[in-house]
């Protein structure tokens, strides 16, 4: 997606320098067009400024940032602070935080999961002509998902814990792939209790069971899904 603005000013390097404070990026990352050289004129008669065109191709990164950042403008969360850093290759982490910024995580991190895949489908949706490297756009409200990683492995010792005292196995709440995850990671460092997956979609749960317990259902770590 292209962003295009025509800037007049008193030089052509003015010119560069307003379009580029407009349109909120480096000057080097932005293509120029010069439609008007200055001119100085004749006792003030004949004057005029330069006028200039400005084209920046928004990347994938930009778009899933504009998203998120009209998302919180609709909600009326004006006050909230918005940054992007880079990752590895064209991966991005967008940071929310600010007062009120809890709205945007929802029970159990599931609106910012949502809002997280509505940006990554802004930042990848196939635009005719242009060519675009894949990106992973990662959000996180408050350093919420440290937190909840923390959470989801203290859980994991405790119910670990519980197996191995009861010997009896203990199915979880449904999780996304991403927390179940954490916790298969977690028990794999715990001896004598083991995990799998049951269940479909939205629905699936991790059962921690004894080593030697057999427990329907596959294991689906390290797997394409998770």
């Amino acid at each position: 997606m292209k962003r295009e603005i025509e800037v007049t000013a008193k030089t052509v390097e003015e010119a560069y320098e307003l379009a580029a404070a407009q349109l909120g990026v480096a000057k080097e990352a932005i293509e120029f067009t010069v439609l008007e050289e200055a001119k100085r004129g004749f006792l003030g008669i004949g004057a005029c400024d330069a006028k200039v065109k400005a084209t920046y191709t928004l990347s994938g990164a930009d778009l899933a940032l504009e998203f998120i950042q009209t998302v919180i403008a609709d909600m009326g969360l004006n006050t909230l602070t918005v940054q992007m850093k880079k990752g590895e290759g064209e991966d991005v982490t967008v940071t929310v935080d600010g007062e009120g910024a809890g709205l945007l995580i929802g029970h159990h991190g599931e609106t910012l999961d949502s809002l997280q895949y509505l940006a990554n489908l802004a930042a990848n949706k196939k635009v005719k002509g242009e060519k675009r490297e894949y990106v992973k756009v990662t959000l996180d409200v408050e350093g919420y998902r440290a937190k909840r990683e923390e959470a989801l492995r203290a859980l994991a010792r405790r119910m670990a814990a519980k197996v191995v005292k009861a010997k009896k196995s203990v199915m979880l709440e449904p999780m996304n792939p991403y927390e179940r995850r954490i916790i298969h990671s977690e028990v794999q460092g715990i001896a004598g209790v083991s995990t799998n997956s049951i269940g479909s979609e939205n629905n699936r749960r991790i059962v921690m069971f004894l080593d030697d317990e057999k427990v329907g259902g596959t294991s689906d770590f390290d797997s394409a899904e998770d």
